[in-house]
């Protein structure tokens, strides 16, 4: 994509046909410091042809493709820079490689290079990023479902389209597109200045896509030279938007000659726009551009290059005051801003930062983020994943929540041109989850039982209880994700069941319980209590099922129990009556331990193995499940008024 810097230089000079080594050297500087990086890169190849393989030569010609996305050449370039020069390699070109053999899809080689960036550069945030999350890759890639319906614009063409602004079912962006107005080519990609155009939002209710008809140019903006980017108020009076730094007769530019980008506002005079005036904290030393207003309108977002930032662009804000007055930019700061370049803020309706960067950890070149606002103050920024982030540049991000839908653009290897405007809708589906909680001995309805709605990282989302019917609904869950559903009643050994809605609207999910009741006739009845061999002592699974029977102590407070334990017929008689007594005042003890008076336990005996419920003796030889069946604790209720 067109980087946010582009820039256009005064002094024009002339190209020779037939140039000598000196000239080529010269020339091909000459346009490299223009930004015309399709002139620079043929001379440059021209001179390494001729047998210069310089640390300079090889870096500008890998840069030349870097800068212009044409990220299988900047491979191969950056790669016999490495080669030669890897031991005085700046420390850039570790990251601009990673970056270009990611966009390639050799993504674990590119992050052995990020890798090696930490090592020679430990303050580098890029590299850090990865040391600190090296399975980004299948997490962004494997997101869940937000924006489908991925659709490239009709209006596209093969040159470059980009940006976006919604409003009043309008879209508005910028595009090289040639006309009669706009022949003039940039030297940066050998395309036509940038205009900003406007087309009516078509929706297909039938197919669900996105579109947008025929393009009209917005003339009262446009100049011979760039303009892009705009951001409009709600009362539709005012506008922001970008424009290469132009006085009205010619570009200007600060000490270096170069014409940066600032941002502008007109007013809507009639149909027009009209009376257009530069911002005030624009500067001819440096770029200003990609205007968004804040939900509230009090503030302006923009990307800019000025001085003391943390990279290439960062995001700054700025207080607007009044009709002409602005606070003083405030750059977002190192948790937004990296080494490399964050650019195209949009603020949602919610206050969500979206942005675009090649500094955070991403999926290719630049990748879009997003950062929840809270308190006035920004978290982390988080990758929306695929498929709006892929292996190239992903940028200028908008969207509406309303109406579910938005536009990105990407210059993406599928596209009609260099970039180009793709529209998607929010993923919108909603099911219901609904069941019923039985008994499981006679699968009665369960009245009164809580079943709680619970996400994979452990968050209650919901709780309901059952009604006389035993019945429970979930109302709207959010479709294609998974949820665990616990259902539990006093007296009831609770229960809880995976469970995972489709990708169907409206669906209904039916996830029924049959809870087993805790008192059975004249007992408590748990899982069996297991103890260590040759042990008395209560494990951490005896203490869990031990649980179930302090909550019905606790939710019966006039029970009395008594406890019986027994063993197997395996070893002496005495010995098994001594080792299951110890069992179960060892049982007894963790009761009482767990705040149940004493007086409620009225004994706690073993009887060893005298009271077998099979003919597993000492004479006959039985399977371990056999045995298994005499290993058993009792909980008797003796009272319960």
């Amino acid at each position: 994509m067109d980087n946010m810097g582009k820039k256009i230089l005064f002094l024009g000079f002339l190209f020779f046909s037939c140039l000598g080594f000196s000239q080529k050297k010269y020339a091909a500087d000459k346009y490299f410091e223009d930004y015309a990086y399709k002139k620079a890169v043929k001379l440059y190849e021209d001179i390494y042809n001729d047998g210069t393989d310089s640390y300079k030569v090889l870096s500008r010609i890998g840069d030349c493709y870097y800068f212009n996305a044409n990220f299988k050449e900047a491979e191969e370039w950056y790669s016999k820079l490495i080669d030669k020069y890897l031991s005085v390699l700046s420390p850039e070109y570790f990251f601009r490689y990673a970056q270009v053999l990611k966009s390639n899809g050799k993504i674990e080689v590119s992050d052995k290079w990020m890798l090696k960036l930490n090592e020679i550069k430990k303050d580098d945030s890029r590299a850090q990023y990865l040391v600190d999350n090296q399975g980004y890759f299948s997490e962004y890639t494997n997101r869940k479902k937000t924006y489908i319906n991925i659709h490239n614009l009709a209006t596209n063409t093969k040159y470059s389209d980009f940006g976006g602004f919604m409003l009043d079912d309008y879209f508005y962006y910028a595009s090289t597109k040639p006309d009669e107005e706009n022949k003039k080519i940039y030297k940066w990609n050998n395309q036509p200045h940038l205009n900003i155009y406007k087309s009516k939002e078509v929706f297909n209710p039938g197919t669900l896509i996105l579109d947008v008809d025929a393009s009209e140019k917005v003339n009262s903006l446009s100049s011979k030279y760039h303009e892009s980017s705009v951001a409009i108020t709600k009362d539709r009076k005012t506008i922001y938007f970008t424009r290469t730094s132009f006085d009205g007769k010619k570009l200007r530019g600060g000490k270096n000659k170069i014409a940066n980008l600032k941002i502008y506002k007109a007013q809507k005079i009639g149909d027009v726009w009209g009376n257009i005036k530069e911002l005030p904290f624009n500067d001819d030393s440096y770029s200003v551009g990609h205007p968004a207003l804040s939900e509230n309108e009090d503030e302006l977002y923009f990307s800019s290059d000025m001085p003391d930032g943390f990279g290439g662009t960062d995001i700054y804000k700025v207080d607007i005051i009044g009709e002409n007055d602005f606070g003083r930019p405030v750059n977002l700061g190192e948790d937004i801003n990296t080494e490399g370049r964050e650019m195209f803020p949009f603020i949602g309706d919610d206050g969500t930062l979206y942005f675009s960067s090649d500094g955070h950890l991403g999926l290719g070149a630049l990748d879009i983020f997003e950062v929840k606002k809270e308190q006035n103050s920004y978290k982390k920024p988080v990758n929306v994943g695929a498929p709006v982030n892929g292996a190239y540049d992903d940028f200028g991000f908008v969207i509406n929540t309303k109406k579910n839908r938005g536009f990105f653009s990407s210059n993406r290897k599928e596209g009609k041109g260099d970039d180009d405007i793709y529209s998607f809708l929010i993923y919108h589906c909603k099911e219901d989850i609904k069941g019923i909680v039985t008994d499981a001995k006679d699968n009665t309805p369960i009245k009164e039982a809580l079943v709680k709605l619970v996400d994979k990282e452990g968050k209650i989302l919901a709780e309901e209880r059952t009604g006389e019917d035993g019945g429970y609904a979930f109302y709207q869950i959010d479709c294609n994700r998974e949820f665990v559903v616990v259902a539990e009643k006093e007296d009831y050994d609770n229960d809880k069941k995976d469970t995972e809605t489709l990708d169907v609207d409206g669906e209904g999910i039916i996830t029924n319980f049959q809870l087993k009741s805790l008192i059975v006739e004249d007992q408590i009845v748990i899982n069996p209590i297991y103890f260590d061999f040759d042990k008395y002592d209560i494990r951490k699974d005896a203490a869990y099922e031990l649980e179930n029977v302090v909550a019905v102590l606790n939710n019966n407070p006039n029970m009395i129990i008594k406890i019986e334990s027994h063993t197997d017929s395996r070893g002496p008689a005495d010995y098994n009556r001594n080792l299951s007594d110890k069992r179960a005042k060892s049982t007894r003890d963790y009761i009482i331990a767990r705040g149940i008076s004493a007086n409620r336990i009225e004994s706690a005996l073993g009887y060893g193995e005298d009271q077998l419920l099979n003919d597993c003796d000492d004479a006959k030889k039985c399977t371990e499940e056999e045995h298994q069946k005499n290993r058993r604790s009792y909980f008797y209720i003796v009272k319960n008024e």
